[in-house]
């Protein structure tokens, strides 16, 4: 399996902006710009692309987890905040809402350590992860 995006720059670092693409069509000349990364001017940008990639990673790994437990997910719910310190990624902070039934906090906990390590997103961006979680078993 190959996947793949293109980015178009023009102009300086500051100034300048750029388009990125996916290969689904999925993006579609999304513009980004400085401001977009380092303000908060509406758009997006590498590290919120990162933080998607990341999150949808987790949340289907944990799935598959679950599934070879015999488990099924009401519903996963996560949200990821990728942090930047001096021009370098440090951490990936996941926050899960999880329904599932039928499963101990114990052994859920367990499960999302093991989502955490193994989702190839995770492994690719070698970040600390911190993972926090609550857990409803109806």
């Amino acid at each position: 399996m190959k996947r793949s995006a293109t980015a178009v720059w023009k102009g300086t670092g500051k100034n300048g902006s750029g388009t990125l693409g996916t290969q689904s069509g999925a993006l579609k000349e999304v513009p980004y710009t400085f401001r977009m990364r380092f303000e908060d001017e509406p758009g997006t940008n590498p590290e919120e692309l990162i933080a998607a990639a990341h999150v949808g990673c987790f949340n289907m790994k944990l799935s598959f987890v679950l599934q070879e437990a015999g488990l099924e997910a009401t519903k996963l719910n996560t949200t990821c905040k990728i942090n930047m310190e001096d021009g370098t990624l440090t951490t990936s902070e996941l926050s899960l809402d999880a329904v599932v039934p039928n499963v101990s906090d114990e052994d859920f906990g367990k499960m999302v350590d093991d989502a955490k390590e193994n989702c190839p997103i995770s492994k690719v961006l070698n970040l600390k992860t911190l993972v926090e979680y609550t857990l409803k078993n109806n």
